[in-house]
């Protein structure tokens, strides 16, 4: 008899390592490059040496970890170096949330989240407040950047779909049809239909496979050109009928 609990433990052991081996196997090349390329974070082109030698003078971290600038400092600021401020230096500590195991096959998949932009940390109230008050100028300052190199990091993503900006659809469809490269502006797209309750995207099979009950964080579509036709009508077709 403890010769079979004993093996029944082995047995258990290993099946539970070739899980976790299988959970965390290596992703293709392709998939990591791909992985890379999402997670990239953009810079404002603007001039910044202002803004970055205030942050390292100005800056301290609370009790909370916070690491905020002091207010006599950035209300001073203009609003294009808040802007520059809240895409390279999100001051509000965010709880480290645990690691992801690697995806496999990314470059093949329209996801229904975006990736986090900032890790440990987020946006605080202020600079979410700034960005929020000030959409247009805020749009402005993304479309400029943007421009520059056809680039949306990660942090421009996320702000874009937190302020709501759905005047930017025409703009974000515009720059994913220079490449067909980063498929999460059509992350985006979806995010922006979902958020302002379009309700064709909502009666979908897109929004129930990647935001419903069984949905999850990696919930998402088969990348092919019959999705990206019909994620790109419908975000034209509700921005065309939106309240501007």
């Amino acid at each position: 008899m403890k010769y079979l609990v004993l093996l029944a433990a082995i047995c258990c052991s290993t099946l539970l390592q070739a899980q976790e081996e299988e959970m965390y196997k290596e992703a293709s090349k392709e998939s990591q490059a791909y992985h890379q390329y999402r997670n990239y974070l953009s810079v404002p082109h603007y001039p910044s040496t202002k803004v970055k030698d205030a942050i390292k003078k100005y800056v301290k971290t609370d009790a909370d970890d916070n690491m905020m600038m002091k207010d006599a400092v950035y209300n001073k600021f203009t609003p294009k170096e808040k802007f520059i401020y809240a895409m390279i230096h999100p001051e509000a500590y965010s709880q480290i949330c645990d690691a992801m195991p690697p995806i496999q096959d990314e470059h093949k998949k329209i996801f229904g989240q975006l990736p986090d932009a900032f890790a440990d940390y987020a946006l605080s109230d202020r600079q979410t407040k700034f960005l929020e008050d000030n959409k247009e100028t805020v749009i402005g300052f993304f479309k400029e950047c943007i421009a520059k190199n056809n680039r949306i990091g990660v942090n421009y993503k996320q702000v874009i779909v937190n302020i709501n900006a759905v005047a930017m659809i025409p703009f974000l469809i515009e720059t994913y049809n220079k490449q067909k490269k980063d498929h999460d502006i059509l992350t985006m797209l979806m995010l922006l239909m979902k958020n302002n309750n379009y309700d064709v995207f909502l009666g979908s099979t897109s929004h129930k496979k990647l935001y419903g009950e069984e949905s999850n964080y990696l919930s998402h579509l088969d990348l092919n050109k019959a999705n990206v036709d019909l994620i790109t009508k419908r975000a034209t077709d509700f921005y065309n009928g939106y309240k501007k």
